[in-house]
Formats: C-alpha cells, sequence, structure tokens
C-alpha cells in the first residue's frame, strides 16, 4: 500500500514567533555588533578595497545587489550601460572599484550591512563606518531585474529566503586581509590530534600558517566548493552547502545534523559564534569547544588567541549579548544570548517566507513519480506532501551512508558520542564533532525541505552529487550516501515530480 510518509513524524517542537516586518529587518540588516568582527578582525572591507575589487568581480563571487538600494542617477546610468553592452564587460560603473565602495556604502551589497560606526550620520567605510554580515548573505537572491552575472552574482530586487547556490565564500574569505582571523572553522592540524586532520585537504593549516597559505585554502574549490560554508569550528574543514531559510516552520530540527530543536537557538549560535568567531575565546565559548573537542577544542582557543594578538586584532569579542541563566543550553550554547526580541521577530518572518512555485513539469509523468515516490520506499524518511512539516528525527548515520565504517579519533563524555570518522569519505566529517548526540540524539542527518530542487545544483550536504539523476541512479553503489536507486522511466518521473514539489500541493 502507497504510503504518504513516515508513520512516526517525530516530535514538533513549540515555536514563540515576534513580528514578522521587524523580523525582516533582522534577517537583511541586523549584526549585533558582529562589524567588529568583519571589519576589525577579518578585515574583510579593506581586502576588498586593497585589492581594487570592482562590482563585476564581487559579482563573479556570486554576491547579490539590492537594485532598491541604488540611488535613482545611478540605476538609470548602470541600467543604460547594460542596455549598450548585457555583458556588463564595457560598463564603466560595473567595472570601476569606486563603485563597490559606493555599493556599500548604499547598503546594497546583500549580506553586508554598513553600520553608522562613528554616528556621524552617513554611511561611509572609508570614514570609520563598519561593514558586518546578516542572515541575507547566504540566504537571499535576487530576481535579476538589473543584471545576471554568469557565476551567479546578479542585481535586482530581494527574494529572501532562497539559498545562494552560486556564493563562492572561501573566495570572499581569501580577499580579507585578515583571513587568518577565521582560524576556528578552517581545516586545522592540532597537536592534541598527534597533527592529524580532518577534512577535503590533504594537510591541515596551523597557528603559524601564513595569510597566504589560509587564502590558498579559501581559494581551493576542492577544498571550499561554491555554494558552500564551514559552520562548524571544530578544525575540520567539512563545508556544507547552503541551504533555504523560507518556510521555517516546516524544517526542524536545525543543522543537516540536527543539533538544535528550536528556530530562535539556531539563530543565536549563529550570531554568537560563527558571526563572531572571537566570541569562542570567552569563557563559554572555550567551555563548548572543550565540551566538542576536549584538548583539541583548548587547542583551537589558545591558538586562536595567538593568532588574533599576532594580527594585532582587539576590542573582541564584537557582539552585544546578555548572560543566560543556562550557559551551556541550547538557549545559549556559549552561555550569551543576544536580544531574545529580535530572535522571535526572525522566527516570524522565516516561516513568513514563501516557498518558490514548483517547476513546470509534464503532469503525467509527475503523477507517476508521485506514485512511485511512495511505493518504492521514499516515504520512510520523506513527506510526499511539502506542506506538512518534515519528519523531525535524525536518520542514524548506518541508514543513511551504509559505508560509513568509522574509527574512532577521541573519547567523549556522554551523552555525546565519541568524535567518529570514516575514511575517504567527506560525507560524514560535518558529523565527526557536531551534531545531535549533543541533545541525546545519534549522529546521522536532520530531513531536508525537498522544495525549489530545480534550483539546486548538487546534492547532499557535502556537495558529493552532481544532479537528482546522479542521485538516484545505482552505479553510485550500495555502500554510498542515500544508496536509494530508481531505474529507467521510474527514475524520471520521481525527478519530475521532485522538480515539481511546491508548498501547494503539486
Amino acid at each position: 500500500m502507497a504510503s504518504d510518509g513516515p508513520a512516526n513524524q517525530g516530535p514538533e517542537s513549540p515555536r514563540v514567533d515576534g513580528d514578522a516586518s521587524t523580523g525582516r529587518d533582522v534577517f537583511r540588516n541586523e549584526t549585533f555588533g558582529n562589524e567588529g568582527f568583519w571589519t576589525d578582525a577579518v578585515r574583510l572591507p579593506a581586502g576588498m578595497v586593497a585589492a581594487g575589487v570592482t562590482p563585476m568581480q564581487v559579482l563573479a563571487l556570486g554576491v547579490q545587489i539590492d537594485l532598491d538600494a541604488i540611488d535613482a542617477a545611478t540605476q538609470t546610468m548602470l541600467m543604460e550601460q547594460l542596455r549598450a553592452d548585457p555583458s556588463g564587460r564595457t560598463s564603466a560603473l560595473l567595472n570601476d572599484p569606486k563603485t563597490t565602495v559606493a555599493l556599500v556604502n548604499a547598503n546594497a551589497v546583500i549580506g553586508m550591512p554598513i553600520k553608522d560606526s562613528n554616528r556621524d550620520g552617513r554611511m561611509d567605510a572609508g570614514k570609520g563606518d563598519k561593514v558586518g554580515a546578516s542572515c541575507a548573505l547566504c540566504h537571499t537572491v535576487t530576481d535579476g531585474a538589473a543584471f545576471t552575472h554568469p557565476a551567479g552574482g546578479s542585481i535586482g530586487r530581494r527574494r529572501d529566503g532562497l539559498a545562494n547556490h552560486k556564493l563562492d565564500m572561501g573566495a570572499i574569505f581569501a580577499v580579507a586581509a585578515n583571513s587568518r582571523a577565521l582560524y576556528p572553522v578552517l581545516q586545522l592540524s592540532l597537536t592534541a590530534n598527534k597533527g592529524k586532520t580532518l577534512g577535503r585537504a590533504p594537510t591541515g593549516l596551523t597557528e603559524t600558517s601564513t595569510e597566504a597559505d589560509v587564502d590558498a585554502y579559501l581559494s581551493n574549490k576542492q577544498f571550499y566548493p561554491v555554494g558552500s560554508f564551514d559552520d562548524t569550528f571544530d578544525g575540520n574543514g567539512d563545508t556544507m552547502h547552503n541551504t533555504p531559510l523560507f518556510r521555517q516552520d516546516l524544517a526542524a530540527p536545525y543543522g543537516s545534523e540536527g543539533m538544535i530543536v528550536k528556530l530562535d537557538n539556531f539563530s543565536n549560535l549563529v550570531y554568537t559564534s560563527l558571526f563572531d568567531q572571537t566570541m569562542l575565546t570567552t569563557k563559554g565559548g572555550r567551555a563548548l569547544l572543550h565540551t566538542l573537542g576536549g584538548a583539541a577544542g583548548d587547542e583551537i582557543a589558545d591558538d586562536y588567541v595567538k593568532i588574533l594578538k599576532a594580527t594585532n586584532v582587539k576590542g573582541y569579542p564584537y557582539v552585544k549579548a546578555s548572560k543566560h541563566p543556562k550557559p551551556g543550553s541550547e538557549d545559549a550554547f556559549l552561555g550569551v544570548r543576544v536580544d531574545n526580541t529580535k530572535l522571535l521577530d526572525l522566527n516570524a518572518y522565516l516561516v513568513s517566507l514563501a516557498a518558490p512555485q514548483g517547476a513546470q513539469v509534464d503532469a503525467g509523468k509527475a503523477a507517476r513519480g508521485r506514485e512511485t515516490f511512495s511505493s518504492a520506499g521514499c516515504t520512510g524518511c520523506h513527506n510526499v506532501d511539502q506542506s506538512r512539516r518534515v519528519p523531525s528525527f535524525v536518520l542514524p548515520m548506518a541508514r543513511i551512508f551504509p559505508g560509513d565504517a568509522p574509527v574512532t579519533l577521541a573519547p567523549r563524555m556522554p551523552p555525546l558520542n565519541p568524535v567518529l570518522n570514516t575514511a575517504d569519505s567527506t560525507f560524514d566529517d560535518k558529523m565527526a564533532v557536531v551534531n545531535a548526540s549533543v541533545r541525546g540524539e545519534v549522529r546521522g542527518n536532520a530531513m531536508p525541505l525537498l522544495l525549489d530542487l530545480e534550483r539546486k545544483p548538487v546534492f547532499l550536504h557535502d556537495d558529493s552529487v552532481n544532479s537528482l539523476d546522479d542521485l538516484l541512479d545505482s552505479k553510485r553503489g550500495a555502500t554510498a550516501p542515500h544508496p536509494f536507486y530508481l531505474a529507467g522511466r521510474q527514475r524520471s518521473d520521481v525527478i519530475e515530480f521532485l522538480k515539481g514539489l511546491d508548498t501547494d500541493g503539486r
């Protein structure tokens, strides 16, 4: 009998939502002070100016530009230049580094909000104002109304919540004048691990690695694929492909490893660690690193302090957050929490963002694909109806990756499982240190949204599969990650069904 989804959908996590209209500003512009990290520690704006980065070069890295934030006169001039040359190659504006600075000052570079740090009422990064990072950097694209670069960057009106699959985060970081300040989220070689390294690169970085060494790692697409971001401060090179942030009421638990149950707690961890990694040198940050990695976690914190001193980084940490009564809990992994009202407002906005319409597909093929999706066992993990929340269980690694044969790299105190790794696979690297055992769950994968799949260029969180056709092809083998296969017309039909999925019941 065909099934519409797993019989046990898992527990639904309660969520409190604030004001969605205020949440939009949080999503687009809120930094909670992290502009200090990106401007004074990583020195991304300084690196861009020193390199003479043009808007065309920014767009080539997948960065999105908000047309509505550009003043009317500049818009008119830009459109005239693009009408004369739609490729943008001869556009004076798009090939002038001064335009990049002007776009930053206009808050037109999406996800890089500028703040009036010197409080003179004007936005000017050249006169002391600082540039931070917001959720929109990875989770907004534009409609390309004015221009779309072949590499994926575009100029147009914001489409919040969509994953930016073309964002070259590694190359963006490499432009910074002090990429060494990103040490906790690089692939490292630690003394506590006897110099061994885990990740895509054959060797790891150390506290003595030069800026050139770090930039070479970040710029290497084999080590840091386009469309991905290393979001775990564990010293592993475990970049994860960018995910959407629309309809987050359907998406719990959060993180591909399912470590966090509540949406606002997920956002708080992002703001208090990833958007300002110097927070990891605080008492709460060190406690979390020690819990996750023991001596290796302690070493990361100690080495990071040395790097910050060597590169003359001062005044950290930068993010403004309050002490929390339950340090180390999911509510405050680092013992602090940013403005809770704004976190709840962000909840409301992320819930309100509609999922895109499914692709236009052959109705007959999609209908057959729907039947196959149910009868072939796909509904053991996934729902047919994408207007339902995804099943909230974490799928054990042995189920999602039969070839998982991990060795123990380090013991850990329960409920955390030991640090485990399967050699010659990038799929389990993300779950080696940071995984759902933090909350007593299994090491494995949380269920993804099966939405906006037509735009998705790669599959599985580690970018290891290049298409839906490859994902469902038995040539990948019985022990590969996600080894659930279909042949011939059945595979073609299911792909048609998946590409047409949306939350309107199609």
